[in-house]
């Protein structure tokens, strides 16, 4: 077979929208199109979020085209004083364009969903049509893309009043990038409900042209009368607590406006309700955000229960006995948001966890003592939680108790054996493993420091591999005996409910986790099935960002170059001085000092955990993989693999 050809002709340079093309689950989800009209429709709410406009009308076409229109300022039709055309074109067809990038002096959108730059500009180039119509300056403004390219260029088509401002988008999903056509009814009101809940007095609504039947939404008590609607008449221990507080402009840790609105609600039983939002962007996978919320209120909870002395002798109050039965719905505003991914699951900003928890702490401080009553509720319910929780725990380390193996020497253990909340790091070397001693939880995480590269175990019987040091310590440390995949095996001694590989951000440290993951995929399957096996995230930069105006030095972390590439990006959006700021690269995780170790890959709060599944390939697929990868007899077929896929590898050496 000839060797594939590598030359100057083989680099390929992709241009505008080639990129979404070509790889679309980078950009959005690709099950279903209802993201990419998400998209248009978190435009149309940070107008009204911006306070212009009271209606967004969302219409599905019988033809399977759907169109979003609201009464905002629409978008401009005039030429961009750089790029020299027409700025509506521009939102639609460049990755990095957009209106919410200014945040210089107020800018257009003080607070939007996002600065990821993609936006619009993936629906379009998702679709196999789109059209624009746009309400501004006394016109009615027109332009139509087809497969995310101009087919006919913005013109005036009409003239209409003046006081007629607005955008109209309408989208023709192209199905070749999504497993179905298909949107999702129920999921796209839930996103329509949930934007007229977090914009009071905004009117949304739905239109099925193919029943005639419309749907509206307007909530004239908010966040309040959502919760209650959605607890569905459960039993409440405390009447709810709401509250909203935000940044003024004598604040010196966050920018004017910044702050979150909450309700709070504990339920004696039933499901618990939660839902969060940052410049209403649904978060369904939670973020900083949540934490801050779980910590205030844990705070407060706990400030008053030792104020009253309520706390019984050998009990200890966590967050989770707080948390445990609550229900919220939060909305938090965070001047410039850092999401986990572009569709925007998980805030990623880890100033929101201060400026959340600060707030929320506050608030409930003040309602406590001026409810005491609602007060020492709460806090017996907290209490009890606590006493349950231990009293579990002990039921667990009585059972494991005999003929428990002697746990390894360099094994730092944690103080609690609640498996809902242990975790377990494996650390590359020694010096690694130093700070994450230092840096760590004590109370429930444990570190293993590992000395070089685990043994390949793919091909090894699982009678010799105890003859490892290193899998012999790993395999006694969680407390499972190594099985065979598929087995019913034995998790009743589990130690650690996470067992995280934690090594360094470079190719070694890429080398260690895949021989982890062979160690558990073959030996210890039972983990990955069951969902206790992840990878941890270091970041590879450090970003030392000067003071500006009223923003306070910071640090920024990057997981890789191209985060690193964003992080400047967005620095000089800010109006940050270029060169001003300081770029420091980690050699290794040794270089980290306690606390970093701590900010970036192990606060529960703010770090990234990436969760280990076999994915929609599954077991068998995964498996053969292996095989190819692992196995000592396949190296034939490593190397046509690797000349087949080696330019997808995003490599740092």
């Amino acid at each position: 077979m000839a060797t594939p050809r590598y030359d100057e002709a083989s680099i390929r340079v992709l241009k505008g929208l080639e990129p979404v093309r070509q790889r679309p689950g980078m950009y959005t989800r690709t099950d279903n199109p209802l993201h990419i009209l998400q998209e248009v429709i978190d435009n149309a709410a940070d107008e009204a979020l911006a306070g212009h406009g009271k209606l967004i009308k969302v219409s599905l076409h019988t033809d399977g085209s759907v169109s979003i229109e609201d009464d905002g300022r629409g978008i401009p039709v005039g030429l961009h004083p750089e790029e020299l055309t027409p700025v509506a074109e521009l939102v639609f067809t460049r990755l990095h364009a957009g209106g919410k990038f200014d945040k210089k002096g107020g800018g257009a959108y003080a607070f939007s969903g996002g600065l990821h730059g993609v936006g619009v500009s993936v629906t379009n180039a998702l679709s196999k049509r789109l059209e624009v119509t746009i309400w501004r300056d006394g016109g009615a403004h027109e332009m139509v893309f087809a497969g995310g390219e101009v087919q006919t260029p913005l013109h005036q088509a009409d003239t209409v009043g003046r006081r007629k401002t607005g955008t109209r988008v309408r989208v023709w999903p192209d199905a070749k990038y999504f497993d179905t056509a298909t949107i999702p009814l129920g999921e796209l009101e839930h996103a329509l409900r949930s934007k007229a809940v977090l914009l009071s007095g905004i009117k949304v609504s739905l239109f099925i042209e193919k029943t005639g039947e419309l749907r509206e939404w307007l909530y004239e008590h908010g966040l309040r009368g959502y919760l209650d609607e959605a607890l569905n008449g459960a039993e409440k221990i405390i009447p709810l607590f709401e509250g909203s507080q935000y940044a003024g402009d004598d604040d010196e840790s966050f920018a004017l406006g910044e702050g979150a609105q909450w309700v709070v609600g504990w339920t004696a039983e039933g499901p618990v309700v939660r839902e969060s939002y940052v410049n209403l962007i649904s978060t369904t996978a939670g973020g900083t955000h949540e934490a801050g919320l779980r910590d205030g209120l844990f705070s407060a909870v706990r400030a008053f229960a030792e104020l009253h002395s309520l706390i019984p002798k050998g009990v200890k109050l966590v967050a989770d006995d707080v948390f445990a039965r609550t229900s919220f719905v939060l909305s938090a505003k965070v001047l410039d948001p850092q999401f986990q991914g572009q569709i925007k699951e998980k805030l990623n900003s880890r100033d929101a966890v201060r400026l959340v928890s600060g707030y929320v702490k506050n608030a409930l401080d003040l309602w406590l003592n001026a409810n005491v009553e609602h007060g020492r509720k709460l806090a017996d319910i907290a209490i009890r939680q606590a006493q349950a929780r231990a009293r579990s725990a002990k039921k667990v380390e009585k059972r494991k108790s005999s003929g428990v193996a002697v746990l390894p020497g360099k094994l730092t253990d944690c103080e609690s054996s609640d498996i809902s909340r242990t975790e377990l790091f494996l650390v590359e070397g020694d010096s690694a493993g130093g700070s994450a001693k230092m840096g760590r939880d004590k109370e429930f995480q444990a570190i293993l420091p590992l000395r070089g590269k685990v043994l390949n175990s793919w091909e090894v019987d699982r009678d010799r591999l105890f003859a490892n040091n290193e899998i012999h310590d790993i395999a006694v440390a969680i407390g499972v005996d190594p099985h065979a995949p598929g087995s019913n095996a034995d998790l009743s001694g589990l130690r650690y409910g996470r067992i995280c590989i934690l090594s360094d951000a470079d190719v070694d440290g890429s080398h260690i986790q895949v021989l982890l993951l062979t160690l558990f995929f073959r030996h210890f399957s039972k983990l990955v099935e069951m969902g206790h096996v992840y990878v941890a995230r270091p970041p590879l930069f450090r970003v030392d960002v000067p003071a500006a105006g009223k923003r306070p030095a910071r640090k920024v972390y990057c997981l890789d170059q191209a985060e690193l590439d964003a992080a400047q990006e967005k620095m000089r959006s800010e109006g940050v001085r270029e060169g001003s700021w300081s770029i420091s690269r980690f050699k290794g995780l040794g270089e980290m000092s306690a606390t970093q170790l701590w900010d970036t890959t192990m606060d529960p709060d703010t770090r990234r955990l990436l969760p280990v599944s076999c994915g929609e390939a599954g077991v068998e697929a995964t498996e053969k993989m292996f095989d190819m990868l692992m196995g000592k007899g396949e190296s034939a077929q490593r190397r046509i693999w690797l000349e087949e896929k080696g330019n997808l590898a995003e490599i740092d050496v």
